[in-house]
């Protein structure tokens, strides 16, 4: 006995990327990991002070809605981030700890999904290509996944007024990552009111991941937040999530947070109170003196910005390369992504993953169909030395 919604998921990307290169050999001491985004840059040293600090608190079990102090310091992070007005933020009623985005992101479902609505299964829309946590969340909460393009030709972002008036009538939710994983394409603050006043219209929840936020070429991207205080309207069916992860190089501490409207806030805390990983008080600490200080991400954010002059300089004018305006990867046209990848990891030792892992063919029946079948996504993690190696040997290769 088990739950049979199991059986609509698919392989993870990182499971399929073992099987597709099974058997294929690297050149011995050549191997670079470019397939997955986990940040390489040393942690600030901020954080190892600030971990050691209070010993004593690693004994207590952590409170739920995290401790003022945490959220007060996300809070006045956003508030200066997106310049938002006096009052309309609120540390206590606006601001929920996660243990990193992606656990909340698969637990936004759990809370936005009602059993069915417009008298049928409710739906939830996501951009194709997409991070598989929103397919997951949304089929082990029984909706209908509604993939919506994010292709070069639509910018990259997903037109959600596209779904159709039954899908929209019927959606519970719908995800936006900006930047986006994978193409670094950014909503900005008119796309977001846009989006904002969809889900406002069809009475869903739009879940903001924003997780790579702080990493940017040029401009700091908008945020829902911004939008939502542009709309003037406050935060209703807005959720935002981020995460030090990426801002802060720091992955392993799994320290987040979800914000916006104060209604789901005060029932997600409820959520998270039966089953939700809750941070402990020395990593709460530690990741509010994070988002505090801003001086170790300016840093972080200046090696991307290097990593990606390198990258123009080494494959600007082939595989479709462009500088994307956030994150850190490259989306780049191979033709063929999953050949490219089995090649580059046997002639190069470079490990990418092919863009089709990472979406769904609008055709059950077609492959061709899949947004990212030509693609392969590259992470720009290492330092910069050993990734402008990965990317010389990639141009040589390919």
């Amino acid at each position: 006995m088990y739950n049979t919604r199991l059986d609509g998921l698919t392989e993870y990307p990182f499971q399929r990327l073992t099987a597709l290169i099974a058997g294929v050999a690297p050149p011995p001491g050549q191997e670079i990991i470019m397939s997955i985004g986990e940040p390489q840059h040393n942690p600030p040293a901020l954080l190892h002070q600030a971990l050691a600090q209070n010993p004593e608190q690693w004994g207590r079990y952590p409170a739920t809605p995290g401790t003022p102090d945490y959220r007060a310091a996300v809070a006045a992070w956003a508030n200066k981030r997106y310049g938002l007005p006096a009052g309309f933020f609120d540390a206590d009623k606006n601001v929920l700890p996660v243990a990193g985005s992606r656990e909340g992101l698969f637990m936004a479902a759990q809370l936005c999904v009602p059993p069915s609505k417009a008298g049928a299964q409710p739906t939830v829309l996501m951009p194709n290509p997409f991070y598989q946590v929103y397919f997951g969340a949304a089929v082990m909460n029984g909706a209908e996944p509604v993939f919506v393009q994010a292709a070069k030709e639509t910018n990259f972002l997903p037109d959600y007024h596209s779904a159709g008036r039954d899908k929209l009538d019927r959606a519970a939710m719908a995800y936006l990552c900006t930047p986006a994983n994978p193409q670094g394409t950014v909503a900005g603050l008119d796309v977001l009111k846009d989006m904002i006043r969809l889900a406002r219209k069809h009475d869903f929840v739009l879940v903001s991941d924003e997780c790579y936020s702080e990493i940017y070429d040029t401009a700091p991207p908008a945020g829902a937040l911004a939008a939502c205080a542009a709309l003037g309207e406050g935060l209703a069916n807005v959720l935002v999530f981020n995460s030090l992860s990426k801002r802060s190089s720091a992955p392993g501490l799994r320290a987040g947070f979800v914000a916006g409207d104060a209604e789901l806030i005060a029932k997600f805390s409820k959520l998270r109170a039966h089953g939700g990983a809750v941070q402990p008080y020395p990593v709460m600490n530690a990741a509010a003196a994070l988002w505090r200080d801003e001086s170790h991400v300016e840093e972080n954010r200046a090696l991307y910005r290097a990593k990606f002059e390198d990258a123009e300089k080494i494959l600007g004018g082939s595989f479709g390369f462009y500088r994307p305006a956030g994150g850190f990867f490259l989306w780049l046209d191979v033709g063929d992504g999953e050949a490219a990848t089995k090649k580059l990891w046997k002639e190069a030792g470079v490990k990418v993953l092919p863009g089709a892992y990472l979406a769904r063919a609008a055709k059950a029946d077609d492959p061709s169909s899949n947004p990212g079948r030509a693609y392969i996504r590259v992470a720009l993690v290492h330092d910069r030395v050993r990734t402008a190696e990965a990317l010389t040997r990639m141009k040589q290769i390919l």
